[in-house]
This record gives C-alpha cells, structure tokens and sequence, in this order.
C-alpha cells in the first residue's frame, strides 16, 4: 500500500469561535505527542500494540460494519484513519484536525507505519465545531479521545449529525469517563490538565448520555476490553469502578 498517495487539502480560515486557540498551540508543540502519551516510547507502543486493537474489537465484539465514506474529527496524527482505510467495504476517509501541523507532518508517518491505504484518505485542516461539509455527507463519523476536548460538545455532535447520513453512525472511542471509585477530585484533575494547555474536561457516562441525548442522538454505551487472559476478566470487574472504558456508538434517525 502506498502512504504517499494521501491527500492533503489546504484550509484557510476553517476556525469557528469556538476554537480553543491555546490547545491549538500545545497540539502543534514540538514533542505533543511524547507529553501526551507520558513519552515518546508509549506513544509508538500504543501506535503498534494497542491502536491496532481498536477496529477489530468495534467489528466483531460491537457489530460495526464499517463501509463507505468516513470523517475523521480531531484526528490527530490518524492513526484511526489508517486502520479504518485498511477495510476493503471503506471508500473513503476524511481525516481532520484543527492542526495542520500534525496532519502535514505525523499523519503520513503513521499510514506509512501502520501500512495505510493511502489513496483512500484525505487530511484535511477543521474545526469539529463548524464542519465544511454538506448534509447528509457521511456513513461514519469517528474519533478518539476527542469530544472531552469541545468547549460545547453539543455542537460538535450536532455537527456530526448532521453531516452524517440517515442510519449513518457516529463511533466514539477512548474518551476518559470518569469512574464510579472517584480516588482522586473531578475538578482538581481537571484544572491540573486545563493549566498544562489541555482544554480537557472530565463527565461521567450520564453526563455523556445527555450530552448526546441534546444532540438528537440515543447513546448506545459499550464496554471496551482489549485485554486477555486473566487480566480480560479482571478488567471486566473493575471497568466502570476503579476506571471506565467505553465504546460510544449512536445512530441518526431515518425518520424526517
């Protein structure tokens, strides 16, 4: 498969109000991805060990039969991207982020590590708020560890709705939900991250239910567990507990 294929579409003026300007700039720091992910040594291990995991699970152990056309939002350096291209019923993949940097720069790099299929996919500069794209454009729309980041996540998955088709779906992985044992405070952890540059924001699994019940969606919540052995049935006991994993999958109605 051939990573140079990949098409890079220049935006300008693509952010909306809403924009978090000063997490642009931590997304477009020098070692991002390395702060991000405590180091640059987890990150390419989350990269080959962890990511790949992701897309077979939605498959198989959540029914998701990915096909079509799908938009990426807050895509990063799109890693989903790449494993979504790799599926044979996937069309076309739009992956965008509001940092033109790491999708010009860390984008190809992944597709060319995690084998991408190139030609299908288009990285392009936008702002999940305000997306520049038609109604009814999308059969998916995805993302990782992304809605937590929205200053109104309302917005963005109202955007998400509307760009999708009738009966398409939006795929949600990898938001942190915040867990049923609360060891440490919600509002202390989060105003550590909101200090360090993050516009990061910590709900529970209800506060996410009504978050996109205001959408317009209905929130089908499904346990995530990416483990074996034994440590796949002890994670099936503490999940939600002492920590929360979680696939969000929701539907746009059919009905007019």
């Amino acid at each position: 498969m051939n990573t140079t294929e990949s098409k890079f579409v220049h935006k300008h003026s693509y952010l909306s109000r809403l924009a978090h300007k000063q997490e642009l700039e931590f997304r477009e720091a020098e070692n991002h991805l390395a702060t991000e992910f405590g180091s640059e040594a987890e990150w390419m291990r989350c990269l080959k060990e962890d990511f790949p995991k992701f897309v077979p699970f939605l498959t198989r152990k959540c029914g998701i039969k990915f096909s079509g056309r799908i938009l990426e939002i807050g895509a990063g350096a799109a890693w989903f991207s790449a494993e979504l291209s790799k599926l044979a019923n996937v069309v076309e993949v739009f992956a965008t982020d509001f940092s033109p940097k790491l999708l010009k720069e860390q984008a190809p790099r992944v597709f060319k590590m995690l084998h991408a299929s190139g030609a299908k996919i288009t990285r392009m500069p936008a702002d999940f708020h305000q997306l520049d794209f038609p109604d009814n454009h999308f059969d998916f729309v995805v993302c990782s560890a992304v809605l937590h980041h929205a200053v109104n996540m309302v917005v963005v998955l109202r955007e998400a709705r509307r760009v999708l088709k009738p009966g398409g779906r939006i795929v949600a992985i990898r938001e942190p939900v915040w867990p049923l044992v609360k060891f440490k405070s919600r509002s202390r952890t989060q105003d550590r991250l909101v200090k360090a540059g993050v516009n990061e924001h910590l709900y529970t699994l209800s506060e996410y239910r009504d978050f996109f019940s205001e959408a317009g969606f209905k929130l089908d919540a499904r346990r995530v567990n990416l483990s074996s052995g034994m440590k796949y049935f002890f994670n099936e006991v503490v999940n939600g507990l002492t920590h929360a994993r979680y696939a969000f999958v929701a539907t746009k109605s059919t009905k007019k």
